[in-house]
């Protein structure tokens, strides 16, 4: 049974790698022709059960992966992806170091790169290393009851774990920084501090000057990085590839600080606002939502940290399609992750339908990836 298994896995990372690997060829002209290459992955297979990519095929698959991505609205920069080869590395620190160096390239002085950093893949009957983080910066959420949290409350459960796990915690603000949790290859998952240089953050205060918001002492991170999704290219799997692009202040201002389930922020800016809470036809919720946005998009702009407002982003997510299909390529998206948290159908993208198209190279959440972010079975 065990033979019939390793044949079908060998057979599928066939299927994908041919598939991959004339793609590469295509679009990649100077590479040549790829029997060749098809004949050493097929050979490399046979004797191994898996292959390698050629650098050039890793920074290609990492960025159609990008463009493959469903529920992501910035693709028009897909190509631009900074590739980190760093398949080397297995063991735990390595790899926590590697992520707290891809922060620092990455934040690049306020001007954000995306980057993504790729660590060693699965093997056959060894798996490759895994950073339980959902993402490389995350703040902790403090609270023994369910409806009083200090921080971010989707993180109470994953702080929890960590203090039981030895950790000191931090000074006991909103934001203070989680350490990062890395698996390496045959090891356990430990923590490992975030240094405080590898973090940009951004004040978050209201334009107007008579109301700035500093008393709240508001900020937000630079640098999305998601790092607990797993890159497929060709057959092979990256469990261990942080990525990242830059924020849509959609995400910091209409979800991160605004979400019910995270720092729940609306009532309080309304009431900052001096609207009216008694009644929701007063529209509170979405004068404070707006409000909230504004002071996320200025505050960047002001730090000089890139980030992209909803409106924009929508008509080069259309730009994207548009070169897309003008090289007769089809895009997939999820309607209900294009369109915006906020003015959705003022945005173009909410005006038309779109298919979600699934592929084999693509950026995906493996089978218990969420509950590791929360930090289940941590201790």
């Amino acid at each position: 049974m065990e033979i019939l298994q390793q044949h079908s896995d060998t057979a599928r990372v066939w299927e994908e790698a041919e598939e991959f690997i004339g793609l590469f060829h295509r679009e990649n002209r100077e590479a040549g022709d790829p029997r060749a290459r098809l004949a050493a992955v097929r050979a490399e297979l046979a004797e191994t059960g898996t292959y390698r990519h050629t650098p050039q095929e890793l920074v290609h698959g990492a960025r159609v992966a990008w463009r493959n991505s469903n529920r992501c609205i910035g693709r028009l920069y897909w190509n631009s992806l900074r590739v980190r080869d760093r398949r080397g590395l297995t063991e735990g620190s390595e790899i926590a170091d590697e992520c707290f160096e891809h922060l620092r390239e990455a934040t690049n002085g306020g001007r954000v790169r995306p980057t993504i950093t790729v660590f060693a893949p699965d093997a056959p009957g060894r798996p490759g290393p895994l950073i339980w983080s959902e993402q490389l910066v995350r703040y902790a959420g403090y609270g023994d009851h369910h409806s009083v949290t200090v921080g971010d409350a989707r993180n109470a459960e994953l702080t929890e774990a960590l203090l039981r796990l030895g950790w000191s915690g931090g000074a006991g603000t909103p934001f203070d920084l989680l350490p990062l949790v890395v698996q390496g290859v045959d090891d356990k998952p430990r923590w490992f501090d975030t240094p405080a240089d590898a973090v940009l953050e951004v004040p978050i205060r209201h334009p107007d000057p008579q109301d700035d918001w500093s008393d709240w002492s508001l900020r937000w991170h630079a640098v999305p990085a998601i790092s607990n999704m797993c890159l497929e290219i060709g057959g092979i799997h990256y469990p261990a590839a942080p990525f990242n692009g830059w924020y849509m202040g959609t995400e910091i201002g209409a979800r991160n600080l605004a979400d019910t389930d995270r720092y729940n922020l609306l009532p309080a800016v309304a009431r900052r606002l001096g609207l009216d809470l008694s009644s929701e036809r007063s529209l509170w919720r979405d004068r404070a939502l707006v409000e909230l946005n504004r002071a996320v998009l200025d505050s960047f702009d002001r730090a000089g940290v890139t980030i992209a407002d909803h409106h924009t982003e929508s008509r080069r997510f259309l730009s994207h399609l548009e070169r897309e299909e003008r090289k007769g390529r089809e895009v997939g998206a999820d309607w209900s992750w294009i369109v915006p948290p906020i003015s959705g159908s003022a945005t173009p993208v909410f005006h038309r339908t779109y298919e979600d198209r699934p592929s084999t190279t693509a950026y995906v959440h493996h089978e218990g990836a969420q509950e590791r972010a929360r930090g289940r079975d941590l201790v």
